[in-house]
């Protein structure tokens, strides 16, 4: 099976999913050439998915039987943020694929990237109106990370006018240390709340990189019949004639779309925009194209 195939996305483990997309890319995050494992030993601990095997003491093993992992105290300066939207409309599918489960994997890949060049990492999400902390940076984040995003359930509205980081987890900057802030969404708002949330955090030493995710159908809008639409988030529904809205839906989601190039036409924040169909490791080649402009 090809790596670019649909059908990665489709696998039912998120953890393989991500590390084959990312094994794929063979890329760092941030375009680092050094090696992500540091030179200074700190501790061992027990060998865990995604580690790379080079780094476990066989000579050790040899004694123990154990597969045990040299970790350095050196870190990187580097921080990245991940914010998934949790909100209904991540609930969204075409062909089998929701968008939810299609973020959780580009995530998830972005995750093992980071991990490999020793990155520092935190995952934060959208949900019932709030920007909530899952996995504060930290040892074992990577594999905690993962955790919360396999268990991760969209549900309910998304809808602030002030968003903002929960008290106590706001991004604090170190000494020259910089910073990814990563989202994904549908990236669709009621009030410009996420313009909002990106012009409060995007600035010189934090890139925020956004990934608009949606579906060939929501785009196209080539329906001809009557359906019940259905409200994501809220649950409403109501009865129309695709026909009759069809010209009025693509112009509005054309001017929206285009609206929002516009308005993210800011300093260090970069946007891109996928849909359900197209290849993981091809939409995230491209991020990491325009953040290398």
């Amino acid at each position: 099976m090809s790596l670019l195939s649909t059908e990665l996305i489709k696998l039912n483990n998120l953890q393989i999913a991500g590390k084959l997309v990312s094994e794929e890319l063979m890329l760092g995050i941030h375009g680092s050439k050094r090696s992500g494992i540091g030179i200074e030993f700190e501790q061992y601990r027990h060998y865990e998915p995604g580690d790379d095997p080079k780094r476990i003491d066989w000579k050790l093993y040899a004694r123990t039987q154990k597969h045990l992992v040299r970790e350095s105290a050196t870190e990187s300066n580097f921080h990245i943020r991940f914010v998934l939207d949790l909100s209904g409309s991540m609930n969204y599918a075409e062909k089998d694929i929701s968008r939810l489960h299609y973020c959780k994997i580009l995530l998830a890949s972005l995750a093992y990237m980071g991990y490999r060049q020793n990155d520092q990492m935190s995952l934060y999400t959208l949900k019932n109106g709030d920007l909530e902390t899952l996995v504060p940076a930290g040892k074992q984040a990577f594999q905690r990370i993962l955790y919360e995003l396999e268990n991760a359930e969209a549900e309910g509205i998304w809808q602030n006018t002030t968003p903002q980081f929960p008290p106590g987890n706001e991004p604090q900057f170190q000494q020259k240390q910089k910073e990814l802030f990563v989202l994904a969404s549908d990236f669709l708002q009621v009030d410009n709340e996420w313009l909002k949330l990106i012009q409060s955090v995007a600035n010189p030493r934090r890139e925020v990189l956004i990934f608009q995710v949606l579906g060939e159908e929501e785009l196209n809008f080539d329906l001809n019949g009557f359906y019940r639409f259905k409200d994501l988030e809220t649950g409403k529904e109501i009865e129309l004639d695709a026909s009759a809205i069809k010209e009025k839906v693509r112009e509005k989601a054309t001017a929206y779309l285009a609206n929002l190039d516009e308005a993210l036409q800011i300093p260090h924040v970069h946007l891109v925009r996928s849909t359900l169909q197209e290849p993981l490791a091809q939409v995230i080649s491209e991020a990491l194209r325009k953040r290398n402009r």
